[in-house]
């Protein structure tokens, strides 16, 4: 498994509580869930590597 590479992100407040309900609901972490939403929208632009690794 690959080492995850940490950074700051700046983010408005109100985008980052409607993330970390959304994480709730779906019972993730707060960086899990960015990290869904970011996989699943490279994945629907075509810009993921193919590499035979799938998401949550």
């Amino acid at each position: 498994m690959a080492k995850k590479k940490p950074f700051v992100l700046r983010i408005d407040p109100d985008l980052l509580e409607g993330v970390e309900k959304w994480a709730a609901d779906e019972f993730r972490s707060t960086n899990g869930q960015l990290e869904w939403i970011i996989h699943n929208a490279l994945k629907n632009a075509g810009r993921l590597k193919k590499s035979g690794k799938s998401g949550n």
